[in-house]
């Protein structure tokens, strides 16, 4: 008996048009409801709907009531994280000099990645924490230093809350646009709401985007080494 995961079947779900819509919709974090999809998708509330169950049914989305309404998210960080390397390889294939990402400026500067910080921004966030010495790589991957987890404690995050999450605290994800990694991981999640919390950044409305004020990206240079290009 064959007991390899069907990847068959979540590659035929995730590789209709509609479905792949909808769940870039979702890769951003945010829950919408499936009138709110439709419109993404351009479908009619029955055909989003039929969508939707199939997606459910496969675990690849979450459905939750609140009141009288209904609403999707994707089913976990597993699946963004999929998601975003397919349009990695989907904005490269079988073209020859092909431009990777998103087109828009905004997006491509700084956007979320489902619950951490993506983009220009976030690449060169991850490299200076590298060239700081925040890193130290092991066989399962990247972890914190005592030199980053000092500095993050400075900066407002508690190191010690975040590591007893089940989720690893450091995860590299490669980068859709930028070809190269960013930080993902509770640490990447924490950042991202340390910024917003401090002002220095906020999410536009409808959209994956993140727009980091004047102050915001003095700090990033001054506190991370994270300067403009």
């Amino acid at each position: 008996m064959d007991e390899t995961p069907d990847i068959a079947s979540i590659a035929v779900l995730i590789g209709d048009p509609t479905r792949a819509k909808l769940l870039t919709a979702l890769i951003g974090g945010r829950a919408l409801t499936a009138t709110e999809l439709a419109g993404v998708a351009g479908v009619t509330k029955q055909t989003i709907s039929a969508h939707l169950s199939r997606l459910v049914n496969a675990r690849l989305i979450a459905m939750q009531s609140q009141g009288r309404h209904r609403y999707f998210r994707l089913a976990g960080r597993d699946v963004a994280r999929l998601l975003e390397q397919l349009m990695s390889v989907a904005s490269r294939a079988g073209v020859a000099d092909v431009q990777t990402g998103p087109r828009a400026s905004t997006m491509r500067v700084a956007r979320v990645c489902y619950d951490h910080l993506a983009g220009e921004i976030a690449v060169r966030m991850f490299d200076s924490f590298e060239q700081r010495g925040f890193f130290r790589y092991a066989a399962d991957g990247v972890q914190l230093s005592k030199r980053g987890a000092a500095s993050i404690d400075a900066f407002g995050i508690d190191i010690d809350a975040l590591s007893q999450q089940r989720r690893a605290l450091c995860r590299t994800c490669l980068d859709w646009s930028e070809r190269r990694h960013h930080l993902a991981g509770a640490l990447g999640a924490a950042l991202l709401n340390r910024f917003f919390e401090l002002g220095w950044a906020r999410r536009v409305k409808n959209s994956r985007a993140v727009l980091f004020s004047a102050l915001g990206q003095m700090e990033l240079g001054r506190q991370f080494g994270v300067l403009e290009h």
